[in-house]
């Protein structure tokens, strides 16, 4: 029996009215989502603010203290590691 896509797709029939319906609301919902998410993001940037004000140290202080400190460690080690290869010889 021999079926080309006329005959088969001859009973699928979509109500306009419901799928134009569902696609609005489809539509709504997804700019309510993203307002949403903007009012989150907002909310949560706001208080990230306050936070980082109440600190006693800015941020960028503390990074500059840990990258001093780290390159401290480093020349320590690396001094370490001369001293050690040089005494080996």
């Amino acid at each position: 029996m021999a079926t080309n896509n006329n005959s088969f797709l001859s009973g699928f029939q979509v109500n306009r009215p419901l799928l134009a319906g569902g696609a609005v609301l489809t539509g709504v919902g997804a700019v309510l989502g993203l307002a949403g998410a903007a009012m989150v993001c907002g909310a949560l940037a706001s208080a990230g603010r306050g936070w980082v004000q109440q600190l006693d140290t800015p941020p960028s202080a503390m990074a500059q203290r840990a990258l001093r400190e780290a390159k401290v460690a480093s020349s320590a080690g690396w001094d370490a590691w001369r001293a050690e290869r040089s005494s080996a010889n």
